[in-house]
């Protein structure tokens, strides 16, 4: 049995199309975040995975380079409430080895804009020897934006909450 990958969500599981209002943006901010340095703005956001696809290498046979995994996750407030955007991604896997790992490429769409994300996410075979473990934490880079985030630099880290579930926190570099 070919061992279960986890959703890149954001990264999803990376980040999706979004509800364009700025206030619900601004609600997100957290500012008092571990991950934020002077200065910056940091956005606090739990995405939901709603949608994956994978396309194996080999369709029957375990992990392999070159498997992709395609996500969609919604967006939601920090407080996981109010819906304020989603991600839309894809993964490939780079190697097999020592629990695998995957580059990733993310759009996350915004109030006000959208912030496109690129990064490695290790580990991301979830199953040894029968047993699942669960997702790892993970940072990518903000590679660019538009609208608001246009020129946008910082990074994402990613904490995985629940099933399908991860905390977002996006550090926006001044």
């Amino acid at each position: 049995m070919r061992p279960i990958r986890a959703a890149c969500l954001g990264t999803a599981t990376a980040l999706v199309a979004l509800l364009a209002c700025a206030p619900v943006a601004a609600a997100a901010t957290d500012t008092d975040s571990a991950h934020a340095k002077g200065g910056d703005r940091v956005i606090t956001l739990i995405g939901h995975l709603v949608q994956q696809s994978r396309f194996p290498v080999n369709p029957n046979g375990p992990a392999a380079q070159g498997d992709r995994t395609v996500v969609r996750s919604i967006l939601k407030d920090q407080n996981d409430e109010n819906v304020v955007g989603e991600t839309d991604g894809f993964c490939t896997t780079t190697t097999v080895e020592n629990r695998g790992a995957e580059e990733c490429v993310v759009t996350y769409n915004l109030p006000g804009g959208q912030l496109t994300v690129q990064g490695m996410v290790f580990r991301i075979l979830n199953e040894e020897g029968g047993v699942a473990i669960p997702p790892p934490s993970f940072d990518n880079a903000i590679t660019g934006g538009t609208g608001v985030f246009d020129r946008a630099r910082g990074s994402v880290h990613a904490d995985t909450i629940g099933s399908g579930i991860r905390r977002f926190t996006i550090d926006l570099d001044r």
